[in-house]
């Protein structure tokens, strides 16, 4: 199981690499069940693996100038905001045990590994339906001459994915796209790349509030996140190779049924 989860955090790098993005849904899954962490420490992993592995992508636009850094300022910093107040005082404070429903108690653990496979759902559906039709921009590289900023659609927008990436350690890429082509009127590609370097910021900066809630085992997350940076650059060079599209999709498809999964174990067997 060990070595399924060190091959899972190539896996992770090599789907960003491949496709921008969707890897980062499946490290906490990996972390819980392949390698088993609980799931609050996992989640806290989560940030810096996605936050790492997010910047080394992001990295990667930015020299082909596909990131604009006022954008990723003004949608990042109430995101960074948000996720960091999550970890440092929301998620320490919740019980442990929460309710009951029909006999079963719903511990924090559940909860939260619940959450996030509703967000793995979420995250499937956006990755199986054709984004770059719905969204309808052109396939340019160029900000627009005049851009305007939904500064209230984009505030509300960072708040709410920033409270959900400190909650459950996912980038939220599936959100922040859109958000940033509909309130920051950017093109697909400037989205992508401003999206990882926006989950980078986040994710590391909510990580800040685990350190002192955690003890951290910087050997094992060190080694994990520098297997998924490796999976990135495979990724990367594959990807000239590969139809992201068709790949795009199957993916949805493989994480709408560990989604659903997820769900069913912590219900039925928790």
């Amino acid at each position: 199981m060990e070595i399924l989860g060190y091959t899972a955090a190539l896996v992770i790098g090599l789907s960003l690499g491949l496709i921008g993005g969707g890897g980062s849904i499946l490290t906490v899954p990996v972390l819980v069940y392949l390698l088993g962490l609980s799931p609050v420490l996992s989640t806290a992993y989560s940030l810096f693996i996605v936050g790492s592995t997010s910047l080394v992508g992001a990295y990667k636009f930015y020299k082909k100038g596909l990131v604009s850094l006022k954008t990723a300022l003004v949608f990042g910093l109430p995101s960074m905001a948000a996720v960091y107040v999550t970890r440092r005082f929301i998620v320490p404070a919740i019980p442990d045990s929460l309710f009951t429903v029909s006999g079963m108690l719903i511990t924090k653990d559940i909860m939260l590994m619940l959450l996030f496979a509703g967000l793995m759902v979420f995250a499937s559906i956006s990755m199986i339906r054709k984004e770059c039709e719905s969204c309808g921009q052109e396939d340019s590289t160029t900000l627009p001459s005049s851009q305007k900023f939904n500064y209230a659609g984009i505030l509300g927008e960072g708040l709410v994915v920033g409270t959900l990436t400190g909650l459950v350690g996912a980038g939220g890429g599936f959100l922040i796209i859109p958000a940033l082509v509909l309130f920051s009127k950017l093109d697909m590609k400037l989205a992508v790349g401003t999206s990882l370097l926006i989950i980078a910021a986040k994710s590391l900066f909510g990580f800040l509030g685990d350190v002192s809630n955690y003890p951290i085992d910087w050997m094992f997350l060190l080694s994990f996140s520098a297997l998924s940076v490796v999976g990135i650059f495979i990724g990367s060079y594959l990807s000239a190779r590969i139809q992201a599209n068709k790949l795009k999709t199957s993916f949805g498809w493989f994480v709408l049924v560990m989604g659903l999964y997820i769900m069913g174990k912590e219900i039925f067997f928790p």
